[in-house]
C-alpha cells in the first residue's frame, strides 16, 4: 500500500501557524514580486478568487471582500515543509518527497495494521508538532493514493483508504478525467474525445490502444489507476535537466549598461546552481522581455539560444556569453521588464568531451572553488565578477511579507 500525505493549503496555513487571526479566514499568497496569486484558503477559493488573478486588477475585489493577501515566504514555507517531512519519515523509511507540500510513504510490512487509525495518527502528530493540517490517501498505487488523498482531502476524517477493488471503481467513477495525477488539459481533450469523462473511462481503454496512441508515462499510469502496481517509489535524487533564472526587474529598465549588469547576475546564479549539483552546460537561453501590460510603450519580446563547445559552470563563461548576447538583444527606447538566463543541455562535470582546438578551461574550477567557498562563509554574492553592481543585491519586491519566524533570530516570536 501507498499513501499519500498532502498539507491542505500549505502556504495558507504555514502564515496560520504563526498568526491564528488567519483561521478560517480567506487567505490569497503571492507569486514574486508580489505578481499574481499562487495560493488561496478554501475560503478565497469560495469567494471565486481565480488562481493566477494579478493582484493589481484584484486589488479592490479583495479588500471588499476582506481576503488577506500576503507576499510568499518561502523561507518559512520550506522550513516547515521540511519540519513535516522529518515527522513523516518516522512512519515508514521508504518516503518519496514528492513537492514542498506532498509525500509518498510506501507501506512494506504494514498488512496486519488498521490503516484507517495508522492515517489517523500521522495526520495528529504532524498537526500537533507543526500545526500544518494533512489529508492521507492510502491505496494499493501511487496514482491510486493521489485519488484516495483527494477524496481524505473531502472528508470529516482527512483519512481515505482504498483497499477494496470497488472502493476502488466508485472512487474511479467519481474523478474527472482532468483531475487525474499526470492528465493535463491537452491530454484531457484528447482522452475525451474518445468518451473518457472519468478516470475510470480511461481505465476501461485497451492497454494495447494505450500503447499505441499515447506514450509510456500514461501506459504506466493506466496499469496504476487499474491496481496494478507500476509506478514506485522514486527515492533516488535527480539532478536538474535545466536550470533557470529568471527576474521581473524593480521597475522598467532602458540602459543597456544596467540591463547587462542584471543579467550578469543572473548567469551567476545559474553557474553557481550547476556547480551545486556538479554539473556543467551545453547550451546557454538568454530572454529579454519589455512590460507587456504598457499598452502605450513599445513592445519588444526576444530570446536566443548559444551553443557551447564544451560544456562549463564558470560563472566567467556563462556571464560573458550572457551579456554578449543580450547587447545584441536590446532595442533603442524599449523599456525592458524582464530578462532571464536558462542553461540546458546539462552534463556531468566530470565527463563529457573536451575540445581539441579550443581553449582548456578547467583552470577556472579551483577559481569557481574558491568563490563558492568564499561566498558560502562569509554569504551570498559577497564575490562577484566586475560586470556585476557590486553594492547592488536583487530583492524581490514583497510588500506584504510576513515575519520569518523560524529562520531569522529576529523574527522569533517573543512571549511575554
Amino acid at each position: 500500500m501507498y499513501a499519500l500525505v498532502d498539507c491542505n493549503n500549505f502556504y495558507a496555513s504555514c502564515e496560520r501557524v504563526f498568526n491564528p487571526n488567519l483561521m478560517g479566514k480567506p487567505v490569497a499568497i503571492l507569486s514574486n514580486n508580489d505578481g499574481c496569486v499562487i495560493a488561496r484558503s478554501d475560503e478565497a477559493k469560495l469567494l471565486k478568487l481565480p488562481m493566477g488573478a494579478p493582484i493589481y486588477k484584484y486589488e479592490y475585489f479583495c479588500k471588499m471582500n476582506n481576503i488577506h493577501v500576503l507576499s510568499s515566504n518561502y523561507s518559512l514555507y520550506g522550513d516547515m515543509s521540511h519540519r513535516v517531512m522529518s515527522i513523516l519519515k518516522q512512519f515508514t523509511p521508504d518516503v518519496e518527497v514528492y513537492s514542498i507540500d506532498e509525500s509518498f510513504l510506501e507501506l512494506k510490512g504494514f498488512e496486519d495494521y488498521n490503516l484507517q487509525d495508522y492515517g489517523t495518527k500521522i495526520r495528529s502528530r504532524v498537526l500537533k508538532w507543526t500545526g500544518i493540517p494533512t489529508s492521507v490517501g492510502i491505496a494499493p498505487t501511487k496514482g491510486l493514493s493521489k485519488i484516495a488523498n483527494k477524496i481524505a482531502r473531502k472528508s470529516k476524517s482527512g483519512v481515505c483508504i482504498m483497499d477494496t477493488n470497488e472502493k476502488r471503481i466508485k472512487a474511479l467513477k467519481w474523478i474527472a478525467i482532468e483531475d487525474v495525477w499526470g492528465i493535463g488539459s491537452r491530454l484531457a481533450k484528447r482522452l475525451r474525445l474518445k468518451g473518457c469523462e472519468t478516470a475510470f473511462d480511461f481505465t476501461q481503454i485497451p492497454e494495447n490502444i494505450i500503447k499505441k496512441e499515447f506514450s509510456v508515462i500514461e501506459a504506466r499510469l493506466h496499469r496504476d489507476l487499474n491496481g496494478i502496481e507500476t509506478l514506485t517509489l522514486d527515492d533516488n535524487h535527480q539532478d536538474k535537466k535545466t536550470i533557470a533564472t529568471t527576474r521581473s526587474f524593480n521597475g522598467t529598465l532602458t540602459d543597456p549598461s544596467e540591463i547587462k549588469e542584471r543579467v550578469s547576475t543572473f548567469a551567476s546564479f545559474c553557474a553557481q546552481k550547476l556547480r551545486k549539483q556538479k554539473s556543467n552546460c551545453h547550451s546557454i537561453i538568454v530572454m529579454l522581455r519589455s512590460n507587456k501590460f504598457d499598452k502605450n510603450g513599445k513592445q519588444h519580446s526576444e530570446s536566443r539560444v548559444i551553443n557551447l563547445s564544451t560544456p562549463t559552470s564558470s560563472s566567467l563563461i556563462i556571464s560573458k556569453v550572457a551579456v554578449t548576447v543580450v547587447a545584441q538583444m536590446i532595442k533603442k527606447g524599449v523599456a525592458y521588464k524582464k530578462a532571464g538566463v536558462i542553461v540546458t543541455g546539462i552534463v556531468p562535470s566530470d565527463n563529457y568531451q573536451f575540445n581539441l582546438f579550443e581553449q582548456d578551461n578547467s583552470k577556472h574550477i579551483p577559481l569557481m572553488d574558491c568563490i563558492d567557498h568564499l561566498n558560502k562563509k562569509y554569504g551570498t554574492f559577497k564575490i562577484k565578477l566586475g560586470n556585476q553592481d557590486l553594492q547592488r543585491t536583487w530583492k524581490m519586491k514583497q510588500d506584504r511579507l510576513s515575519p520569518k519566524y523560524t529562520t531569522n533570530i529576529n523574527d522569533i516570536i517573543v512571549v511575554k
